[in-house]
């Protein structure tokens, strides 16, 4: 048997795409300076990822595809992928989630927000895993606006211990989950409020507190999240069919569901 070893720890955190970005790193040397760098990489890359895909920045390729200055043929490839992804998404989701959702005129119009996040981060945090690698065994956990993606690739420490918020008191947790490898997504109103759009309707979801997946790949995750809080209780059927993934889904009476 393996016995744990505590483990040098440290947290770094930026505000990054519009949100708190936490980066936490446990090993070794995890408070030398080679690490940090490492750290400090990672908010570079979702950085650069926000200035190519904010709606916010009207120099971003995003924008410029909104506002019609730039087709999406003409985009950075990495553009171009998160289209595919998006429309790969739509699909898997039975139109539950959508690139395409309506601008402040009404009409549909390009954002992949819903699926950038949680892909640049994951992207973002495999190239993290990867430099730590180089510098020797480390274990990782990204936490961004809420959603987690973790890895220990050390046998000698504890799971990493992944709180779920309960949507009705933001002091409170519905549970916790150990996790060694792996992703946890939520989506729902508690903390940026009705922000989440039907794309069948054109209006806020609002038949669930939230929805929160569990799987490997944190880009699925947030993605199928957010299809779940979409899809409202029709949520708690459709999650069974999600090959490899778990479910903790609130309902507005706050009823607790899980797969």
């Amino acid at each position: 048997m393996i016995r744990e070893v505590e483990q040098p720890r440290r947290a770094f955190v930026e505000q990054v795409m519009g949100l708190p970005v936490s980066v936490h790193v446990r090993g070794p040397a995890a408070r030398d300076r080679q690490v940090a760098g490492a750290v400090e990489s990672l908010f570079a890359d979702l950085q650069a990822a926000d200035r190519r895909f904010s709606t916010w920045d009207p120099r971003s390729e995003v924008s410029r595809i909104r506002a019609g200055e730039l087709r999406l043929l003409e985009a950075h490839p990495e553009v171009q992928l998160v289209a595919e992804l998006c429309d790969d998404a739509a699909r898997r989701t039975g139109g539950s989630f959508s690139a395409w959702l309506p601008d402040a005129e009404g009409e549909p119009a390009f954002d992949p927000t819903g699926l950038v996040k949680g892909w640049a981060v994951e992207r973002a945090f495999d190239q993290l895993l990867a430099r730590l690698a180089g510098l020797g065994r480390y274990d990782a956990l990204v936490s961004a606006g809420g959603d987690v993606v973790v890895a220990c690739t050390r046998t000698d420490t504890p799971d990493w211990q992944i709180g779920i918020q309960d949507p009705r008191d933001p002091a409170a947790v519905l549970l916790t989950l150990p996790l060694r490898r792996g992703a946890v997504a939520t989506s729902g109103t508690a903390a940026r409020g009705q922000h989440i759009i039907d794309p069948t309707t054109g209006r806020p979801a609002a038949g669930l507190l939230s929805a929160t997946l569990i799987g490997a790949s944190l880009t699925w995750a947030d993605v199928y999240a957010t299809a779940a809080f979409v899809r409202g209780p029709d949520a708690t059927a459709w999650v069974w069919t999600l090959t490899d993934h778990a479910a903790v889904l609130v309902d507005p009476s706050g009823s607790v569901w899980h797969s």
